[in-house]
């Protein structure tokens, strides 16, 4: 974990940054200012922390965010830390699909319009409860690593947004789980993502799960970690079957690993 005594924070486009600092006598509370968001740090045992994600677009260089320290007898102290984000460099991915998911007819435009407004607007929305204690989990047992993030991907010839989470290799019908408790806020069959299951960890962290064969939970659900949501399959727009395991924090398109790879304070 960083100390006060590092100089900066420091995350790659597209990583998960975890924050701490010591506890100090005295303080109630700790927040960071991050992407328009008061992000709550949380006491455990002798330290602060708080999870917060760098875009796969965020500008590489120096940065700063304020952090605002509340102590117990109604005093505030504001600080500005430095963060410094790096460059990566992700390919480009060529892919074949459906030519439907291509040159969409006026009908398929305008349910997709719909559903990117509808799953723009549940990333927009700030849980200020965290659900979570433990590290995430990888949703697929026995998977150890993703494909695929960050890419830039051409569909049939033309260019499209980076790919904003990593395919897991599953065969239809593979579970899938819950990375981390959290109340389910969309389940449903989507055009691009196909039958899907998006998570609302709290603290502006929300999970995603793409491309399935079978969804086994409702909205408004609570799940706990490594609980079934459904089954692996090739749903919507892909070129076979796999899960599409995503993470936004705080609207951050980040490698769902590198939140893995923080573990849990």
């Amino acid at each position: 974990m960083w100390s006060l005594l590092i100089a900066a924070w420091t995350a790659g486009q597209g990583q998960a940054l975890a924050m701490s600092y010591p506890a100090e006598e005295g303080v109630a509370g700790i927040t960071v200012q991050w992407s328009g968001h008061e992000v709550p740090f949380v006491l455990r045992g002798e330290r602060w922390f708080a999870t917060v994600g760098v875009d796969l677009d965020s500008k590489p260089g120096d940065h700063a965010v304020t952090v605002t320290y509340r102590y117990q007898d109604g005093r505030t102290r504001v600080v500005r830390e430095p963060v410094i984000v790096s460059a990566t460099k992700y390919p480009t991915t060529e892919l074949q699909v459906e030519e439907r998911f291509v040159e969409l007819s006026p009908e398929d435009q305008a349910r997709a319009n719909q559903e990117g407004a509808e799953t723009s607007a549940i990333y927009d929305t700030f849980t200020p409860e965290r659900y979570w204690t433990e590290g995430f989990a990888v949703p697929v047992n026995g998977a150890k690593d993703g494909r695929n993030f960050g890419h830039r991907r051409v569909f049939n010839g033309q260019p499209r947004s980076p790919h904003s989470g990593a395919d897991l290799r599953a065969a239809t019908g593979t579970p899938i789980h819950a990375s981390n408790r959290g109340r389910v806020v969309l389940a449903k069959d989507l055009f691009y993502s196909g039958n899907a299951v998006f998570i609302d960890h709290g603290y502006g962290l929300y999970t995603t799960y793409l491309h399935l064969s079978e969804v086994d939970v409702e909205v408004g659900q609570m799940v706990e970690r490594g609980q079934k949501l459904g089954l692996a399959g090739a749903t919507g727009r892909v070129t076979g079957p796999h899960l599409h395991w995503g993470v936004r924090l705080l609207d951050a398109r980040i490698d769902p690993f590198s939140l893995v790879r923080l573990g849990a304070p």
